[in-house]
């Protein structure tokens, strides 16, 4: 099973959701398009997509001439039923690939550990359905604010902002990162931390709040890369 990961950034890899899928014996073939890597026209000899998050809007397409590339494969992805799941920026991409909107969110930005709060749609997905209840740690500024027709809102954060949705028939995305672990979120910290957007935030609170998350993250997000690769 060949999985095309696409990485916007070095800070944003993989982590996690790719331990987990390669420990489900899935090959990641992880493009770094800013670091010079082509992405392919189409999926062709790849089982699934998997785009991951990033600093930029999800059309910021000046910053990173790739996004309108990587929009198109997910339309494709959408078209050929083949599974498809975004992180963060990767799950706004999807959103807007298939007719959603995104915009900043009017509550502000998002940073620490939020919690999994489920619709009553979300125990019949295929893929989110064990994340009921679940922590995930989220770091965006952005939302999706309208989703794409036939889309289905899966889970909310206490904040009420969406977190969860199945945007087409195999096609995902969260808002979260289940994928950051504490390094990787120390790291977005050390960056941001001189930004008037998180001015007003306890940042090493913060930081706490992931490491003691850090298993319950394991065991609510290990078997949704597991159910993605039984998907592949």
């Amino acid at each position: 099973m060949s999985l095309l990961v696409v990485q916007h950034q070095e800070s944003c890899p993989p982590g996690r959701v790719g331990q987990w899928l390669t420990e489900a014996g899935v090959e990641l073939d992880v493009r770094r398009p800013y670091a010079g890597d082509t992405l392919p026209d189409d999926l062709s000899g790849h089982h699934g997509l998997l785009v991951l998050g990033g600093e930029m809007n999800c059309r910021d397409d000046e910053v990173a001439p790739w996004l309108p590339a990587v929009r198109e494969l997910i339309r494709t992805a959408a078209k050929g039923v083949v599974p498809t799941l975004g992180i963060c920026l990767g799950h706004q991409l999807a959103s807007v690939a298939l007719g959603g909107e995104v915009a900043v969110n009017p509550r502000g930005r998002t940073v620490g550990v939020l919690t999994v709060s489920p619709t009553s749609d979300l125990a019949q997905d295929a893929l989110f359905a064990t994340a009921r209840g679940g922590p995930v740690a989220q770091w965006n500024n952005d939302v999706v604010t309208r989703l794409p027709e036939d889309a289905v809102r899966l889970a909310d954060n206490e904040r009420g902002d969406l977190l969860l949705a199945r945007l087409a028939p195999t096609v995902w995305g969260v808002q979260g990162h289940p994928e950051a672990d504490l390094t990787i979120v120390t790291g977005w910290a050390v960056k941001d931390s001189g930004s008037p957007a998180v001015a007003d935030l306890d940042l090493p609170a913060v930081l706490d709040a992931v490491a003691d998350a850090q298993p319950r993250v394991d065991a609510t997000w290990r078997p949704v890369a597991q159910a993605f690769a039984a998907l592949l």
